[in-house]
């Protein structure tokens, strides 16, 4: 009798007490939190995500996208907005207190050398994939990534001028993120609350114009990824049929155990043998963009 195959994430997801090295308010009810979780930071990938347990005396865990992680100071490090029970709870959890974790959990972003202008787009908590895209590329020259942002709430930093000329922006767009600005890495900021040098309108706005100034050789190297809510996922994989492109994107749903055993994450996923229901705990969070979208 042959056996299965083996899972691709079964010896990959640990269960470890994390401390809490460093919690930071953001305007918005935005917050940052790093905690101290090696088996988790020497594993995760960009897309990656974990389960928190944000209080003891709450019993569901929620998952939160890893934004950076360190392996050698073993540290991680999430971006959350509290807008339930749960992550309300969490933002009160202090430095030097531990939290279970579990983590990291699902399918990751895959970069091709064959495309090296990777186009990242993020909306609202979508933002923190991005940002550990961007890091995983940085200080390799064969990639030129440009990140748009986009958020209507306050940025959970103080954005500053880009000190990089992108071509085909409208004049004026200039407020970038000051990590990526310090990784060498162009991006820019959308919003409609008329925030002081962010483009008004929508990250896929701001993309198009992008994309537009780019010439045909170039745009043949763009591969976009995209995290965010899922009318901007839509939107940017609309983008990318209008200018035939591949495109990743990391979909955000309501989980109950995150480790592909009640299925209550499922979504419906195209495949050449007709549609099917899959897991986005564990066979995503990241997919193709044509097999959720069309």
């Amino acid at each position: 009798m042959t056996k299965p195959a083996p899972k691709p994430h079964r010896g990959t997801i640990h269960l470890e007490e994390a401390g809490i090295l460093s919690h930071q308010a953001h305007p918005g009810d935005q917050y940052v939190l790093r905690v101290q979780a090696p088996a988790c930071a020497a594993k995760a990938l960009p897309g990656s995500f974990a389960h928190l347990q944000c209080d003891p005396l709450l019993a569901m865990r929620r998952p939160l996208s890893i934004m950076r992680v360190d392996p050698k100071q073993g540290w991680v490090e999430f971006l959350y907005k509290a807008v339930g029970e749960g992550t309300r709870l969490l933002a009160r959890r202090q430095p030097g207190e531990t939290l279970s974790l579990l983590g990291p959990i699902g399918v990751p972003f895959q970069v091709h050398p064959e495309r090296p202008r990777p186009l990242l787009l993020g909306g609202g908590v979508g933002i923190p994939p991005m940002v550990f895209l961007a890091d995983s590329l940085r200080g390799n020259g064969a990639w030129q990534p440009f990140v748009v942002m986009g958020s209507e709430v306050p940025f959970p930093f103080q954005a500053r001028p880009s000190q990089f000329l992108v071509p085909g922006l409208p004049e004026g767009v200039i407020a970038a993120m000051p990590l990526l600005e310090d990784w060498g890495i162009p991006s820019r900021l959308a919003s409609l609350q008329g925030y002081p040098g962010v483009f008004e309108g929508y990250v896929t706005d701001l993309a198009r114009a992008w994309l537009q100034g780019l010439t045909e050789s170039e745009r043949a190297e763009v591969e976009v990824f995209s995290c965010g809510p899922h009318p901007m996922l839509a939107a940017v994989a609309r983008l990318a049929r209008e200018f035939d492109l591949p495109c990743q994107v990391s979909l955000e749903e309501f989980m109950a155990c995150a480790v592909g055993g009640c299925a209550g994450c499922t979504v419906e996923i195209q495949t050449p043998d007709g549609p099917t229901m899959k897991r986005v705990c564990v066979d995503g969070p990241v997919f193709d963009a044509r097999q959720v979208f069309g």
